[in-house]
């Protein structure tokens, strides 16, 4: 039986999908402008890159190889959308859609990931 951390856990991971569904669909419909000030995109990108190192670096509660696995995938995606997000308002402007996208896919497939090591684990 499921217990409710397990029931949480793949509700946080289903709500990064989605999110990375957004991010793929704003790309897709240019329906999101960038910032005039690009130090705001910069500041995020670094927020998760540092989130996703300390996640990486934090021991995990059980030694199961799906809760190490879980670990590894989170921290590593964190990195990579804080990379893409970063690096943002430093290419040309024709690029930012495909950036966006790349980083809605890496959400998208840390969801889809996620949420089958955690259901498997249940």
């Amino acid at each position: 039986m499921p217990t409710p951390a397990n029931l949480f856990r793949l509700l946080n991971e289903l709500i990064l999908f989605l999110l990375g569904a957004l991010l793929v669909l704003l790309a897709v419909t240019r329906g999101v402008m960038l910032p005039t000030r690009p130090s705001a995109l910069l500041t995020l990108g670094v927020a998760l890159i540092y989130w996703g190192a300390r996640a990486g670096m934090r021991r995990g509660g059980t030694s199961a190889p799906e809760a190490a696995m879980g670990r590894q995938i989170r921290s590593v995606s964190l990195v990579l959308v804080g990379l893409l997000v970063a690096c943002i308002p430093l290419v040309p402007l024709r690029y930012a859609e495909t950036l966006l996208i790349i980083a809605g896919g890496v959400l998208m497939l840390r969801g889809i990931l996620s949420g089958i090591l955690y259901a498997r684990a249940t």
